[in-house]
């Protein structure tokens, strides 16, 4: 994540939440909050990019553990707070493009809102890193946001790259222009098939889940 981004989300962790409040996209979010805080049952989950841990205690529902990242300290502030029950859940600032060494590897990998906000470029070189992490056979999961034209904020430039951005808006009056990328079922399908197996995209109204195994 480039410092305009990582600024930005600084900014904003105290604002962080607001997204999912728009009265809109209460029954996806709550479909999603459903499934994931099932599907990963005793897995040991490595989470890239967890931000204020919204996503953490929805994983945390069923998981035996979690270890989240982020390379924000001000969310990861707010993340810490929280309550995640019977999981063991550790936070952990680090960058999702060069994970840390850990122990041994994880059963299951996860990010929540993570996709959208890397340029199309380095996708392969986050998903070779992430599954590093991951033991063979674990289960890998993604979402993230669809372009909803009047739900989703306008985007504001296109880049050769084909990377898109947006300009939002903080509380305060400041401007910040975002990366936010919209993949394709094909894209997200042809991202991982050097990865996974099994792939699967679900579309709901607002957002995209990405669900595999990995090789």
């Amino acid at each position: 994540m480039n410092n305009d981004m990582v600024r930005y989300y600084a900014q904003r962790a105290l604002e962080y939440e607001r997204i999912y409040a728009k009265p809109e996209r209460q029954e996806d979010l709550g479909r999603l909050r459903e499934y994931l805080g099932s599907l990963f049952q005793g897995d040991d989950v490595l989470e890239a990019a967890c931000g204020t841990g919204y996503w953490t205690e929805v994983v945390a529902r069923s998981a035996r553990s979690i270890f989240a990242t982020d390379i924000n300290e001000k969310v990861l502030a707010i993340a810490r707070a929280k309550n995640y029950g019977e999981a063991s859940v550790d936070f952990l600032k680090a960058d999702s493009y060069a994970l840390p060494k850990f122990d041994g590897l994880f059963t299951a990998g996860f990010g929540a809102f993570w996709w959208s906000h890397m340029p199309k470029a380095r996708i392969h070189e986050f998903l070779t890193d992430f599954h590093s992490h991951l033991e063979p056979g674990a289960k890998v999961a993604f979402i993230d946001n669809r372009y909803i034209e009047g739900s989703s904020t306008p985007i504001c430039r296109v880049e050769e790259s084909g990377d898109t951005f947006q300009m939002r808006t903080m509380q305060d009056g400041n401007l910040h222009k975002v990366l936010k990328n919209f993949p394709s079922p094909e894209e997200l399908q042809a991202s991982v098939a050097d990865f996974g197996t099994d792939a699967e995209v679900t579309l709901f109204d607002y957002y995209w889940l990405l669900v595999y195994r990995r090789n």
